[in-house]
């Protein structure tokens, strides 16, 4: 498996702080990651006259894509146009921005100190994880230069895209097959290359990982066409897929290929507070665990400040509904703020100024007088002066 390498850039807006200003303001929230889950996050938290700074790198998972699809009054717009749109926002209900990428993070006296990779650092009383995912794509010729355009993962991302054209599957394991039948709803013409783990060595399909009995009779009740690999490499022309080419020479025409990536979550940064990311239960990647409110979960418990939102902790979440993730949790930031302030303010209310230290306070000022009465002018010291 290999990275699809650094997608484009996302312009930036530019922002009045700088980060000397910056280094020394703790913030309520600081939100490392400046996608869907991370600006939603911003935005409620803004609104919610939190102090919060975004910390991103530029570089977003789905940069590579045409579009935005499946998100309500915002289908096919630019990725980046939806980050720009987030970003002014999150500033419109006082977010701040920094452009980095986080390396380190630790507990501190504020809470959580988060390092740059610049040197610099952020502080803040919680810390949101929105960092994403990486997509860990098969190590195929041509597939990661193809990555978001016409080789494709998701069909409710990009199946009314390639409706009705000739697409290919990638059949890396046994979830391939599960890939070739969902595909079969946009379009007849669907081929399952057997390749990776679906083969053996000497170019037999895998007993182990090859189709079950149940699946060849499902595939080919639908009609899907099953190729034996390996495949080679893309076949691309006038920048687009024409088609893949087997270990054998055979080409294959195709208009778009399916692959199944590893889906890991970006958490490096998360080592200083003994946190990582966890096998996904469907063996599809790598996750930070959380529980329904999205607080971060280490061995099953609860990890104090610590919250997720998006795809670091839903691989498969989609754009909206990383959004969605982000308002959450973000809801639960502020309460669990909200709580903790209460907290506060009851034990400062106590003291000085509970009952118990009136009473002492009256005793230590006052003596044996009592509402400011001298005991001389007390009713029965007047009496006996008469």
């Amino acid at each position: 498996m290999t990275s699809n390498g650094t997608p484009p850039s996302i312009p930036r807006l530019p922002h009045p702080q700088t980060l000397s200003q910056t280094q020394t303001q703790t913030h309520d929230v600081v939100i490392i990651g400046g996608g869907a889950a991370g600006l939603s996050a911003a935005v409620v938290l803004g609104r919610a006259r939190r102090s919060v700074i975004v910390v991103d790198d530029g570089h977003p998972r789905n940069a590579p894509a045409d579009g935005v699809h499946s998100f309500l009054t915002r289908d096919g717009l630019r990725p980046a146009e939806l980050v720009r749109l987030g970003q002014d926002e999150a500033r419109s209900y006082g977010a701040e921005f920094i452009m980095g990428r986080a390396v380190n993070s630790r507990r501190s006296a504020q809470g959580f100190t988060v390092t740059l990779d610049d040197g610099s650092t952020v502080s803040g009383r919680r810390l949101l994880v929105a960092t994403g995912l990486v997509d860990e794509l098969p190590d195929v010729p041509g597939v990661a230069e193809r990555w978001g355009r016409d080789v494709l993962h998701c069909p409710y991302c990009h199946g009314w895209e390639v409706r009705d054209q000739t697409i290919g599957i990638l059949g890396t394991g046994p979830k391939s097959v599960h890939q070739a039948l969902l595909f079969r709803q946009w379009s007849r013409n669907i081929t399952l290359f057997l390749h990776g783990d679906m083969i053996d060595a000497d170019g037999t399909i895998s007993e182990q990982h090859g189709p079950t009995d149940a699946e060849w009779e499902q595939l080919a009740a639908r009609g899907v066409n099953v190729v034996i690999g390996p495949v080679a490499g893309l076949d691309v022309r006038d920048d687009a897929l024409a088609g893949v080419r087997l270990a054998s020479g055979r080409l294959f025409p195709l208009q778009a290929l399916v692959v199944a990536p590893m889906f890991t979550a970006r958490t490096d940064f998360l080592d200083g507070l003994g946190l990582a990311s966890t096998p996904h239960p469907l063996g599809v990647g790598t996750q930070l665990d959380s529980d329904e409110t999205g607080r971060v979960l280490n061995d099953g418990a609860v990890v104090p400040g610590v919250w997720a939102a998006g795809n670091a902790t839903n691989l498969m979440a989609q754009v909206v509904v990383s959004a969605a993730a982000g308002l959450g949790v973000a809801t639960m930031i502020n309460s669990d703020l909200i709580a903790a302030e209460v907290e506060s303010a009851v034990t400062a209310y106590r003291s000085p100024f509970s009952a118990a230290n009136e009473a002492s306070n009256s005793d230590s000022v006052l003596g044996d007088r009592r509402h400011g009465v001298h005991p001389e002018h007390t009713p029965a010291r007047e009496g006996q002066s008469r």
